[in-house]
């Protein structure tokens, strides 16, 4: 036999995509081609495979007199990564009689090294997703990837160590066990704080509790010092638990952004970059458009400290991924639309030097300093922000006192009754969303309904504020939640008050 056809799958954005691998033998000089668009990555897997297939006890395709071509499709979608060399390894034994096997219904993935042990991949999990969707019934990948794939129902993960173990497994001299379902879990991680720990700032907690009711963004602004980070990473663990659908899809995107090591993220995202992250590393996208921060933070929490001081360049890109949930990049070989729905929680300081409406300090900055740094956020960042929250100094006596705030069990016992009214609201109504800061114009027509007297109050203290239309829906979003909080069925005007206090001030 001088051909062969064997299955594998690179990731393609988000999502799998199988590539059927070719090879064909034929006499001549020794030559070893690969065509197919392949980078470089995968152009060296020859070399990789010829190493591997001889230090695994085979003839070596160097030593034979003849032209091998590796044929990748389809054709027009470029090759990246090393997620072909099994599969290109197994062909070329298949076609040149070293080995035989059915390879249909088969996906092999995974990096040969040059001793023929197989090392890990990236995007494991979409990868046997897309598997299953197109019929295959087995796959075989490195074993670090086992637990990953085997989050995926109703079809065969077996995980490889080495070249040697499919080759005998597949000839039937010894079988590879089929990697046991992976059961999710749900147990947390110790969080740095909890809320009971933190003195004081309840003001900044209730606003907290109502962000992670409704999945509100949020912004605090205060001091330094004051506990912002503090309460920002402690707002992590008020998240409900995530389903067994959100599982799999936050995996599928940290898998394919090669964050995670073959471990589930079984846990809400929590994601902190620096204030001097570029705009691409924030919103994603590069000559072929890869994730970002703001997708890899997506079913979770996007904490961005010391907020005005990002590039303001890459804090008017959050425009898309706050209003819609989704950020589309857009390049010259390729777009791609990404997932984008978290929770904004930011941090920031009144002025550069921070002292801005302290009491025991002074501000030392310019007036054209405190322009400048204002300006750093434009009214439609701050109107795709529902809370904002002051955060001022403690009175040192409180420091000092015992833990005597409600803990963050108890906080995130309240928000779970409140997603479960909203599921039940969605649900009810036909709605594919999951909470109130999700809904558009419509859902707010349909589902929330204002009495005469409250609407009124709203419409006026809209006047008085100027606010826009998007600000105006955001406090009627906001007035549902905190209603949802209190089990409450109607909005009341005390409900649009509060949520009318947490609109910005002009004089952050």
């Amino acid at each position: 036999m001088s051909f062969a056809r064997v299955y594998s799958a690179q990731v393609n954005l988000l999502k799998g995509q199988i590539v059927t691998i070719e090879v064909d033998l034929s006499r001549g000089l020794h030559a070893f081609n690969v065509v197919g668009l392949p980078d470089k990555a995968v152009d060296e897997s020859k070399d990789r495979v010829s190493s591997a297939i001889k230090n695994s006890g085979f003839v070596s395709p160097k030593a034979k007199n003849q032209k091998i071509v590796v044929s990748l499709s389809p054709a027009d979608l470029k090759k990246e990564g090393p997620f072909f060399d099994l599969g290109i390894a197994l062909a070329y034994m298949l076609a040149s009689g070293d080995l035989k096997f059915d390879p249909e219904k088969k996906i092999f993935l995974g990096e040969l090294g040059l001793d023929g042990t197989l090392r890990s991949i990236r995007g494991a999990l979409p990868l046997v997703q897309e598997a299953k969707a197109q019929g295959f019934e087995e796959v075989y990948l490195p074993k670090d990837n086992a637990i990953e794939a085997a989050l995926i129902d109703g079809i065969k993960i077996f995980p490889v160590g080495s070249l040697t173990e499919v080759v005998k497994h597949l000839s039937g001299v010894s079988q590879i066990s089929v990697q046991l379902k992976t059961e999710i879990n749900y147990e947390r991680e110790m969080k740095s704080a909890d809320f009971s720990d933190i003195r004081g700032q309840e003001g900044a907690k209730r606003g907290l509790e109502i962000a992670a009711a409704g999945g509100h963004n949020i912004a605090m602004y205060g001091p330094p010092g004051t506990g912002k980070t503090m309460l920002a990473r402690a707002f992590a663990g008020l998240l409900p638990d995530l389903s067994p659908e959100e599982v799999l899809e936050i995996t599928g995107i940290h898998s394919v952004a090669g964050v995670t090591q073959g471990e589930l993220v079984s846990v809400s995202p929590f994601r902190a970059p620096h204030h001097t992250s570029s705009y691409v590393s924030l919103i994603g996208g590069g000559t072929f458009p890869k994730p970002g921060e703001v997708t890899l933070a997506h079913r979770g929490v996007l904490f961005l400290d010391e907020f005005p001081e990002f590039d303001k360049r890459v804090i008017e890109s959050l425009r898309q991924p706050l209003e819609d949930n989704i950020v589309c990049i857009s390049r010259a070989k390729g777009s791609a639309v990404f997932p984008t729905n978290f929770i904004l929680v930011a941090a920031m300081n009144p002025c550069p030097c921070g002292n801005a409406g302290a009491k025991k300090k002074s501000c030392i900055c310019k007036p054209s300093d405190l322009d400048r740094y204002k300006r750093k956020l434009s009214g439609p960042i701050m109107d795709r922000i529902d809370l904002w929250v002051s955060v001022s100094d403690i009175d040192y006596k409180k420091l000092g006192d015992d833990a005597t705030g409600e803990k963050s069990e108890n906080i995130k016992d309240r928000i779970i009754k409140a997603r479960k009214i909203q599921k039940e609201r969605f649900g009810k109504n036909n709605r594919d969303i999951k909470t109130n800061s999700e809904m558009n114009v419509k859902d707010l027509s349909d589902l929330v309904h204002l009495s005469d007297e409250v609407r009124n109050l709203l419409d006026t203290s809209a006047e008085q504020l100027a606010l826009s239309a998007r600000a105006y829906h955001r406090v009627i979003k906001l007035a549902r939640t905190i209603a949802d909080l209190e089990d409450s069925e109607d909005i009341t005007a005390n409900h649009i008050l509060e949520a009318i206090q947490y609109r910005p001030k002009v004089n952050l």
